[in-house]
């Protein structure tokens, strides 16, 4: 794999560990719910945007406390499993795209 797959393929955010400073990769809505990605990319999911897992309900981990940017959301897992995102190089930390 080249470099581009390998950030391509990150993790997705429904998976991501609290805490770490990640940035958006991709966002991408199951054929059931193709809404889904306009949804997220009108809330701030945009390619290239600072993202940050804050918490996980409890039990079952549903739904996700989300930071994108400035804001903070709620999302559900299968909405957050549209979002794929990367580790943050520590250099650009706090960087967004705005």
């Amino acid at each position: 794999m080249n470099d581009l797959q390998d950030r391509i393929s990150g993790e997705t955010l429904d998976r991501a560990a609290i805490g770490d400073a990640l940035t958006v990769q991709q966002v991408h809505a199951p054929q059931t719910a193709p809404e889904w990605a306009r949804w997220l990319e009108e809330i701030g999911f945009l390619v290239g945007e600072s993202v940050m897992l804050m918490a996980r309900g409890m039990p079952g981990g549903d739904p996700l406390v989300v930071r994108i940017g400035q804001s903070t959301f709620a999302l559900r897992r299968a909405e957050a499993a549209c979002v794929r995102v990367a580790k943050l190089d520590p250099a650009n930390r706090g960087g967004s795209r705005t």
